[in-house]
């Protein structure tokens, strides 16, 4: 009796790899979209597409390499301040007052609500709401997201910040994808709250969200990320663009490339048209 237990268990386990083997997403490299990073040491673009349950890549290597989340980190630190009450989810009442202090960027020397502090990526908004969620709280959640390597011990201001904390180009794309698939413990409402905060475009029946982050160091940017989603017509893509280089690695030139990027696959996969 036992041997014929053991025959079908390792029946079972077979079928169940085979299975999963069957099930699991086609990757497609495009080393061909090399063109799109000049200028920069070394870079990765990823992109899921849902309905083909397909993962279009450019670096492989460097797509699971985990690096600081830098200000991409502000869709979670959003989503973790709606969900336990430090934020209201009426925007008007998510305004903190500017107290003073000199910034590089004009957008950042006024009071900010949620809305503006994410489209204009105001670090010191953040950091406040980073402090007023706790570190017990915020580690709660980044454990039950599985948000890259989970660690918040660079401080519970700056961990996201070329710190303590790192997620790969692929692991943002899995997260944002179990974030609107409704698969993370964030209400359907504070869900659509960030989204409408991280669009960027929507035109022709395109919508275009987005985050950008930086990281500098010694007054150099080392680092920019772009993470989102493209939607059209019930479509969904989910991408993330990270570059590295001795300066000028920033957001907005990840921003740029991953627009070139997508522009090129629209021709073959109809994603975007404009």
């Amino acid at each position: 009796m036992g041997r014929w237990i053991l025959v079908l268990l390792i029946g079972v386990l077979v079928g169940f790899s085979f299975t999963a083997t069957a099930n699991a997403a086609e990757l497609v490299k495009k080393d061909e979209l090399e063109k799109y990073f000049g200028g920069v040491t070394t870079g990765t673009f990823v992109m899921y597409d849902e309905d083909n349950d397909q993962y279009i890549v450019f670096n492989e290597p460097q797509s699971v390499k985990r690096l600081s989340p830098c200000s991409t980190f502000k869709i979670y630190n959003s989503l973790i301040g709606l969900e336990t009450g430090v934020l209201d989810q009426e925007d008007v009442y998510t305004l903190v007052q500017w107290d003073g202090t000199q910034y590089p960027f004009p957008a950042w020397k006024h009071d900010q609500t949620l809305a503006s502090a994410t489209q204009d990526s105001v670090v010191w908004y953040f950091k406040k709401l980073a402090s007023r969620i706790g570190s017990e709280r915020m580690q709660a959640y980044l454990n039950k997201l599985d948000y890259g390597n989970r660690d918040i011990s660079g401080g519970l201001a700056t961990f996201w910040l070329r710190s303590s904390l790192q997620i790969s180009a692929r692991e943002q794309v899995d997260l944002l994808h179990r974030l609107y698939s409704g698969k993370l413990p964030f209400s359907a409402k504070n869900v659509e709250i960030v989204k409408r905060n991280i669009t960027l475009s929507e035109d022709n029946g395109v919508r275009l969200m987005g985050k950008t982050g930086s990281g500098l160091q010694d007054g150099k940017y080392l680092l920019g990320w772009f993470v989102g989603c493209v939607e059209k017509q019930g479509h969904r893509y989910f991408f993330a663009t990270n570059i590295q280089a001795s300066d000028d690695a920033t957001g907005g030139k990840a921003r740029e490339i991953t627009k070139l990027v997508l522009k090129d696959l629209s021709e073959q996969r109809d994603l975007i048209d404009h």
